[in-house]
């Protein structure tokens, strides 16, 4: 196997856990954390919830699969800058979407 195709399997796997803890999430019947060693805040509504963060973890994980396309190029392509930037982008994306709108809809009043 060439070195960028496995580079992009190693890639594509982390992407897939991503998806794998968007689906557990979505299942879960307890409040799923998204900030790691922080307790999950009093939720309102645990199922929607559950959905929400499920779903921005599964959207997470499919985005990251597609910015790691760049790694099936030769190999010093200037592209790979679009992989580590994109995911860089992504993720503060994902922090400020869960703060600004999952914590806002769900929070206990």
């Amino acid at each position: 196997m060439d070195g960028s195709i496995i580079g992009f399997i190693v890639w594509a796997l982390c992407g897939c856990l991503m998806i794998g803890l968007g689906i557990s999430a979505f299942f879960s019947k307890k409040a799923v954390g998204f900030w790691a060693n922080i307790k999950t805040f009093p939720v309102n509504d645990i199922r929607g919830y559950n959905h929400a963060t499920g779903k921005l973890f599964i959207i997470y994980g499919v985005i990251f699969i597609v910015l790691g396309m760049p790694l099936l190029c030769e190999q010093n392509t200037p592209y790979i800058l679009l992989s580590v930037l994109g995911v860089m982008i992504e993720t503060i994306a994902i922090m400020a979407i869960y703060s600004l709108s999952i914590t806002k809809k769900y929070r206990e009043k």
